[in-house]
C-alpha cells in the first residue's frame, strides 16, 4: 500500500498569503473592537500559524496597523465611489457625505482605525496607507465638481471632511441626535455641505472677478 499524503489543515497559509490573512483577520477585529482589539499573538493562534510567522511580513504591530487601514481607506474609497458614479437626483457632494456617514456609523472600529488613531501619523509619507487616504481626499475634490482656482478647492474640501469627522464621532457616542433642533444627522450634513459648496462658489466668483 502507497503511503499517504499528509492532508494540510483548512487553516494552514503558504508563504505569500500569510500577510493578506493577516490583514484581513485583523480588519474583522477592528471592525469588533477597533484598534485596540488588535493583537499579532491573537491573529497568529487564531490562524494556525507559529508565533513568529506574522513577524517575516510585519516588523510589528504598528506595521500590521498601517496595513490594515490601508486595506480599510481602499474599501472606503470604494463605497464612496460607488456613491459618486451611481445614478441619483442628489448632488455628488451630498452622496458622498452621505456613504461616509453611513460607513462611519456602521463600521466605527476601523472608521476609528482610520481617523482616530495614530497609525497615519506613525506611517512613512510614502507608505500604501498614504496613498490609500491621498485617493480618499482626491474622490472628495471629484465630488465638489467645482473648477480649481487656486486652492479654494482644496480649503473648503478640508472643511467637508473637518464637519463630516464631527458628525461621525459625535453622532457615534450618542451626543448627537438632532431632537433640540428636529433634524435628523443625515439632514446637518446635508446643510453641513451644502453650506460650504455655497461658500466655496461664492469664493471662485470673487477671485475670476479680482483676476
Amino acid at each position: 500500500m502507497g503511503t499517504r499524503l499528509a492532508r494540510k489543515p483548512q487553516n494552514a497559509y503558504h508563504h505569500g498569503d500569510l500577510r493578506d490573512a493577516l490583514v484581513h483577520a485583523a480588519l474583522r477585529e477592528a471592525e469588533l473592537g477597533g484598534p485596540e482589539a488588535i493583537s499579532i499573538s491573537a491573529l497568529a493562534k487564531k490562524l494556525r500559524v507559529s508565533q513568529p510567522a506574522p513577524y517575516r511580513h510585519f516588523a510589528d504591530r504598528e506595521a500590521l496597523l498601517s496595513a490594515v487601514a490601508a486595506e480599510a481607506f481602499r474599501q472606503f474609497n470604494a463605497t464612496l465611489r460607488d456613491a459618486i458614479n451611481g445614478p441619483s437626483k442628489r448632488t455628488k457632494l451630498s452622496r458622498f457625505a452621505q456613504a461616509a456617514l453611513a460607513f462611519g456609523l456602521r463600521r466605527h472600529g476601523i472608521y476609528r482605525l482610520m481617523f482616530a488613531s495614530r497609525v497615519m501619523a506613525c506611517s512613512p509619507k510614502d507608505s500604501e496607507l498614504h496613498s490609500a487616504a491621498m485617493e480618499t481626499f482626491a474622490l472628495l475634490l471629484e465630488a465638489l465638481e467645482s473648477p480649481a482656482v487656486g486652492l479654494l478647492r482644496e480649503h473648503h474640501a478640508l472643511q467637508i471632511w473637518a464637519a463630516l469627522h464631527g458628525v461621525v464621532m459625535l453622532a457615534e457616542q450618542g451626543l448627537l441626535t438632532g431632537q433640540l433642533a428636529e433634524t435628523t444627522r443625515e439632514e446637518l450634513l446635508d446643510d453641513l455641505v451644502a453650506q460650504i459648496k455655497l461658500s466655496l462658489s461664492l469664493a471662485i466668483k470673487a477671485a475670476e472677478k479680482g483676476r
